[in-house]
């Protein structure tokens, strides 16, 4: 198989990939100076597609490999030859770094979403020339915290970052605004007091985000919270044929699972709140049922229900909605009535 080193160097020569910052920017944003991807070497590469020999040439087009023939024309597929050859191998591998590299684009920009904490301009200017840092940051909502002191606050839709002009948000008056700023935040949904009104605005304006913020499922505190409540029973009885089939399920979505446990950890506030939602029973060919939600701190200590912090709370009520909607459903009859 291709080495790290050749397939970077294959990524940087073929120039439909559009990626050559990727792994700069991944180590200026991310802090992973590792994954840098090695600087191009010469090959015979022309239009986007690299020589593969016999007169055929292998590109990459949304990430699938592709191959030309001779006379220029893109087959319907790529010879089984030609895709286990050196050049095939190279490019396969440069699909499966750009991959990973979008996951954990994808993942650090969440991260900054969970925490809501500043993060300082500096990063944000570092990642914005990354193709796959601006697709997942564009279009979300900021808060952007200005130099001068006694300057309010500004909130609207990421558009751009410049060394000279600072950061430009679109704001609720669909006004575009430059600001000067030491750093920014990517709220969570369940922070903003406008979200109805931003949401509205995002599907006036046709704003699309590469992160799900304005329209990710939130949840807030029921008003009927016992003062000594310990969990929430709104997903109690959530059956599953086998406990494997609903640690898959939870892992599909993104959850981490341990043992019966699926969990979703949210640093907020300064502190680290892991919610735990019971999958049950420990065998994983066992029939079982989903039981309660609940929250513990970072010494594994149950945290009573009203004092969840909110980020916790919503993302805790994501996660157990989103697995106990793929609990089984007993199928009525045909001859049931509807």
């Amino acid at each position: 198989m291709a080495t790290k080193k050749s397939a970077g160097a294959v990524a940087t020569s073929v120039a439909t990939n559009g990626k050559k910052g990727a792994g700069r920017a991944k180590a200026s944003a991310a802090g992973d100076a590792g994954e840098r991807a090695p600087a191009a070497a010469p090959g015979a590469s022309h239009d986007g597609f690299v020589d593969a020999g016999r007169g055929y040439a292998l590109g990459l087009r949304d990430g699938t490999l592709i191959c030309r023939n001779a006379k220029g024309q893109v087959l319907g597929s790529v010879p089984k030859d030609l895709r286990d050859g050196e050049v095939g191998e190279q490019l396969l591998a440069v699909v499966d770094f750009l991959k990973a590299h979008e996951r954990e684009v994808s993942q650090t920009v969440e991260g900054w979403m969970l925490r809501s904490m500043p993060t300082p301009t500096a990063v944000l200017l570092a990642a914005w020339p990354d193709e796959s840092y601006r697709r997942s940051l564009e279009n979300l909502v900021v808060v952007v915290e200005p130099k001068a002191t006694g300057e309010a606050s500004v909130t609207g839709f990421l558009k751009g970052v410049d060394a000279k002009k600072g950061v430009g948000v679109v704001d609720l008056d669909g006004e575009t605004i430059w600001t000067k700023a030491e750093a920014f935040v990517v709220p969570h949904p369940i922070l903003l007091a406008d979200l109805e009104e931003l949401r509205g605005l995002a599907a006036e304006l046709s704003f699309s985000q590469g992160q799900k913020q304005l329209f990710r499922e939130v949840f807030t505190k029921p008003n009927e919270l016992g003062l000594e409540q310990e969990e929430i029973a709104s997903f109690r009885g959530g059956k599953f044929e086998q406990l494997s089939h609903a640690r898959g399920a939870a892992k599909s979505l993104g959850y981490r699972t341990a043992g019966g446990w699926a969990a979703c950890r949210v640093f907020e506030g300064g502190k680290t709140t892991e919610a735990r939602f019971w999958l049950g029973g420990d065998d994983s060919m066992d029939e079982v049922v989903t039981e309660g939600l609940m929250w513990v701190d970072a010494s594994g200590d149950t945290i009573l229900v009203k004092d969840v912090p909110p980020i916790a709370f919503s993302e805790g009520m994501r996660m157990a909605s989103a697995i106990y909607g793929k609990r089984a459903v007993e199928k009525k009859d045909e001859d049931d009535d509807a």
